[in-house]
Order: C-alpha cells, then structure tokens, then sequence
C-alpha cells in the first residue's frame, strides 16, 4: 500500500466514524430523556410501565387503583412540556392530570385537567390557578382533534409575569401577574405532577356520566421528560434566582404573547371554550379582579 492508498484508507475510516457519531446523536435526541432521570412513580406502582427503554410511560387505571409521578426537583418559574395521548373509546369519568403543585392546604397550583367523555363525544380540559389554596378559577374546554389516537403537546409556562397555558404550542389561557393590584400569583415551590385517577363524581356532565368499567383499564401515555425548570430544592435557594433573565423562560420574549398568539388564542377561545368562571355570574355577581385585568 502505497502512502497515498493509506491516507486514503483512514480518511474512510474517520469518515465512518463521523458518521456512526452523527447517527447515534440523532437517534439520542429523537429517543428524548428518560424518565428516571428527572421523574419517580409516586402512587399505583402497580399500574405504571415504562416503555421505549425509559423514555415513555404509561399511567394505567382499574377499578383497584389509578397512578401517577411527579418530578423529583421543586421548581420557582419554567416551561413545563410533555406529550400526552389519552385514553380512548369510553373514558366517561376518567381524569388524566398533567399539573404543577405545591401541595398542602395553602398550596399554589396550575391545573391542566383532561375529562374524559362518552365515546364519540369530545374530551374536555379545565384548565385552574390555585393560591394560597384558593382555586375555583376554572376555565373549560373542548379540543379540535381527538387527544386519544396521537400524542400531542401540553405546556405551562410560568414565569414573573403570567402563566399560559398551551395546546399544541397554542395558547389557550394566560393567568397575569397582577399582585401590585391585590391579586395573589403562584409563587411557592412547585413539583410537576401527572395522574390517571377517577373522578366520576363530578368529571363528566357534572358526574351524571359514571365510569364504564368494562373497559378497564384505562392507559394514557407520557412523552418528553426534559427539564426546562428552575430549581428550587435546597434551604440555601434564592426563589429570586428564579426569575432572572439567565434563564430563557423569563426574557422579553416570553413576557408578553406575540400579536400571532395573540390572534390564536382568541379564535380558541372563541371556537372551544366552553365555561369561564369569569362569566359565570351566578357563581360571581361580581367578577373576581383578576378577570378584568387578564383581558
């Protein structure tokens, strides 16, 4: 082999190399992170399989015991994500969660609750902001596409000056930062948490509509364990880090919704919401401040 052969032979040979790298870096990242990682099962243990080598679970529920995980870090602002497909055909009184808390009787929350409906009729999402333990923020739903035969993606984001909450990348529900004007804004640490549990009392047609259990059991998948989150896990934590700029959920972009989200989310709003405690004026003969000021 002449020295001109030989170079050759190893410029095919780092060429290979480069190649198999570049593959399996594209493959890691189509893979996503695994569930252990940042997640740990907190209840129906039994009922829980983790699938695509950790980067995929399933949240099942029977008539024994529903399920669910939370995340092992508490977070003070982030982009919280996940892909989720729900479970099908009749899923009448079956609630799949997806949510951040912080748990207690004074807890802060964010709520993305998916109600599941008779078969053929559309599942809904009521969506809640809790502080201090107050709730009854309740703003309802109905989806454009059928959430039980294809993942798609669900987002919080929470940051100093709002939380949006979006479906597919679209927001559907913005809760302001309004606390110079009286109105309190979640701000405790919170765990990000999903669930499959029954909640036939009260889910579906006001809990006229009870779970069949014929078809038991009932699985929803989760996808995308990526922490996008500031965490707040030690005494020695400053929650004022958290709303820094160093973290890229806070910059100006994410302060406000563009004009085009804006227009998004109001033609959502005008298509699929269904119920807005803000209008629901036997409940609230006068509205609650943050109504006003989340126009």
């Amino acid at each position: 082999m002449n020295w001109i052969e030989y170079m050759f032979s190893i410029f095919e040979f780092v060429s290979v190399l480069f190649l198999m790298f570049t593959a399996n870096a594209r493959a890691r990242g189509r893979g996503g992170i695994d569930f252990d990682k940042n997640y740990v099962v907190t209840w129906g243990q039994n009922h829980v399989l983790k699938l695509n080598q950790g980067k995929e679970v399933e949240l099942s529920m029977d008539q024994s015991s529903g399920s669910g995980f939370e995340s092992k870090s508490h977070y003070g602002s982030g982009f919280f994500q996940m892909r989720i497909k729900l479970p099908p055909r009749d899923s009448a009184g079956v609630v799949t969660a997806f949510y951040l808390t912080s748990k207690g009787n004074t807890h802060d929350e964010v709520d993305f609750e998916f109600l599941g409906n008779r078969q053929g009729k559309p599942i809904g999402i009521q969506t809640n902001v809790f502080t201090n333990g107050q709730g009854n923020r309740e703003q309802k739903f109905v989806l454009w596409f059928d959430p039980s035969t294809s993942f798609h993606t669900y987002g919080i984001l929470w940051n100093p000056y709002h939380i949006v909450f979006y479906v597919d990348k679209i927001p559907i529900r913005v809760f302001k930062n309004n606390k110079r004007f009286g109105v309190n804004y979640p701000s405790k640490p919170m765990q990000l948490v999903a669930s499959l549990w029954n909640g036939e009392e009260w889910a579906t047609s006001g809990g006229k509509d009870k779970i069949n259990w014929a078809y038991a059991p009932f699985k929803a998948q989760f996808q995308g364990f990526p922490e996008h989150g500031c965490r707040l896990d030690g005494q020695s934590n400053n929650r004022k880090v958290c709303g820094s700029t160093r973290y890229w959920w806070n910059n100006m972009t994410y302060n406000r919704l563009s004009a085009n989200e804006q227009k998004a989310m109001k033609d959502v709003r005008a298509k699929y919401m269904k119920y807005d405690y803000c209008s629901d004026r036997p409940r609230y003969p006068v509205p609650p401040t943050e109504c006003r000021l989340n126009k």
